[in-house]
């Protein structure tokens, strides 16, 4: 499934040199760079302008603008000029990276001697007088080879950076009762450069029904039936999901405004499936598939969370409950001797019904049993069909969420493991999770830090962009599942 709704990125380098410094040295190994990131089939645009003045920073701005850039390396071939080179990320309208140039040989330390090394403090101090966020990574001075890998991970994070700019979240419904977890500040998603439109799940209700009889239909059930297969239990209910797919995509074109991506936060229960006929599950996933995430239950900030690990995957995710515990005899039987993981570290993740199909291992279409429970009982069910079930595909994931919290302070946590390959026993959108010192985390970190039950999964390890998005982004706090013998603060000590 092709990604159409988040950002390309297309890097430029600019390489700096300090006056009293040869700008040839920057030349040099500016080209080095750019010569490794073609053999690694990392795209990069390489501008030709040496800044080193602020003179050249208008300049070499205008040159990659031209080139149609929309992120930046900012590269120190040799010691740089620390107000030249800071301006170039306060003037640039993207996410920027500020790396260096290690020395090459012992045979060339006298001329040839750049001293990045001791110009990225420079530099990075000035971008601290000036408030201006850049990302450095981890090990900034590095050879060209190195240099480029630091380029190639950037691009995921440069990629999330900019699609939170020009994201529109469009939400229908007040959350439902008792789900103040889904409460959403939104002073910090305007701070973040993302829009939000709040509408009520009347607006939703009264689009579904303009799109009666709507021409398309019978093309996106065909559409949908092809897409299940065998896994395709109640036909009967495509025609109406196939309505109300139509409804939220033609919304999207007519309130995205400005914006170049969206993202969607909708109401799903109680009333939901009483008047619209269905649950909307299903059709929830088909979109998060195209790179479109649908957060249930209203829940804001899981929609940009799942938004971000869409841009930084360019792969379909999906939002689980934090669910329930793994019962003794499914550990002892299928996980113990297995997996290296104890049955603390082991945890079920659930949704209704929302994760996209290739994310599950034989994916049908099925009814809300609880809804059920109480809407249709001893009944053959009708309204409350529209669920895509399975298990979750085994392999690495990430867990993690961003969060306002209600005095407006943005946070975060990140937790990579796995979903194991162990049949669940149970029914939704469902998989048995191992995290390593899961118990901890869940007490210590979720629990203490009042975190909501909504966790965004990533079908893929991607702690560390999403450690270093947050930093980019100004969160100061960033949880983690903290290995054994690592106390959390409130931790007990004895």
């Amino acid at each position: 499934m092709i990604m159409k709704n988040i950002p390309s990125v297309k890097p430029a380098i600019i390489a700096v040199s300090r006056d009293n410094f040869p700008s040839a040295l920057s030349e040099r190994r500016r080209r080095a760079v750019v010569a490794s990131c073609m053999k690694k089939n990392i795209p990069l645009y390489e501008c030709n302008v040496i800044v080193e003045t602020e003179h050249h920073v208008n300049i070499a701005l205008a040159d990659i603008t031209r080139a149609g850039c929309n992120a930046l390396v900012v590269y120190l071939g040799n010691f740089g000029p620390e107000t030249a080179e800071t301006l170039l990320a306060r003037k640039f309208d993207g996410p920027v990276m500020y790396v260096g140039a290690a020395e090459e040989s012992g045979n060339d330390l006298l001329d040839g001697r750049g001293d990045a090394y001791c110009g990225m403090l420079n530099a990075s101090y000035n971008l601290a007088l000036r408030n201006i966020r850049a990302y450095i990574p981890e090990r900034p001075i590095g050879t060209a080879d190195e240099v480029a890998e630091n380029i190639r991970a950037f691009l995921p994070l440069a990629r999330a950076v900019i699609g939170l700019r020009n994201v529109k979240i469009i939400s229908f419904g007040p959350r439902p009762q008792d789900f103040l977890a889904c409460n959403a500040p939104i002073k910090r998603l305007y701070d973040l450069g993302v829009e939000i439109e709040e509408n009520s799940e009347l607006d939703l209700y009264e689009a579904y029904r303009l799109h009666d009889g709507d021409a398309r239909i019978s093309a996106v059930a065909e559409d949908m039936a092809r897409e299940l297969g065998e896994g395709n239990k109640h036909p009967g209910i495509l025609c109406r999901l196939a309505q109300y797919e139509i409804t939220l995509l033609d919304w999207i074109e007519e309130h995205r405004g400005d914006r170049s991506y969206v993202t969607l936060a909708n109401k799903c229960w109680p009333a939901f499936q009483a008047q619209f006929g269905f649950v909307p599950c299903y059709v929830n996933s088909r979109l998060t598939a195209r790179g479109i995430p649908v957060a249930c239950e209203v829940d804001i900030w899981g929609a940009l969370s799942e938004y971000i690990a869409t841009c930084i995957t360019e792969d379909a995710v999906t939002l689980l409950d934090i669910n329930n515990t793994v019962p003794n005899d499914i550990y002892h039987e299928d996980i113990l001797g297995r997996f290296g993981y104890g049955k603390d570290d082991v945890f079920m993740g659930f949704h209704c019904g929302n994760t996209p199909s290739c994310k599950l291992v034989t994916p049908e279409m099925r009814y809300q049993r609880i809804m059920y429970r109480q809407l249709e009982r001893d009944q053959e069910p009708d309204i409350t069909r529209g669920t895509l079930e399975g298990d979750l595909i085994s392999g690495d994931v990430t867990l993690f969420r961003l969060q306002s919290t209600a005095d407006a302070q943005l946070r975060a946590y990140v937790a990579e493991g796995e979903v194991l390959d162990v049949a669940t026993r149970s029914f939704g959108s469902i998989g048995i999770i191992g995290v390593p010192e899961m118990a901890r985390f869940y007490r210590y970190e979720l629990i203490e830090n009042n975190y909501p039950h909504h966790s965004a999964v990533a079908f893929a390890h991607i702690g560390n962009t999403l450690y270093e998005l947050f930093r980019y982004l100004g969160v100061s706090n960033i949880g983690y599942n903290r290995p054994k013998g690592d106390r959390y603060p409130t931790e007990r000590p004895f």
